[in-house]
């Protein structure tokens, strides 16, 4: 394994630790995008383009937009 694809499954784990711990839903579905972020990066490093691509598309842009929309809309319904 290359020293590179270490620092990159040492970032995921970091991010996968900093999204569990995050409290807030918002600021959690921001932290998510960037952990679905690194985790591309890891997908391309280990040679996965095709799998990096599914999720770029989906872990950094759609599951952070459905948390927010799903936040926004059960506020909503507690006031």
């Amino acid at each position: 394994m290359t020293a590179l694809a270490l620092i990159m499954l040492t970032l995921v784990g970091v991010g996968g630790s900093i999204v569990a711990l995050t409290g807030d839903p918002k600021r959690q579905a921001v932290t998510l995008s960037v952990y679905g972020l690194l985790l591309t990066v890891l997908f391309m490093v280990l040679q996965a383009p095709d799998v990096a691509l599914s999720q770029f598309a989906v872990g950094s842009a759609i599951v952070p937009l459905m948390v927010l929309l799903t936040v926004r809309i059960t506020s909503g319904r507690r006031r």
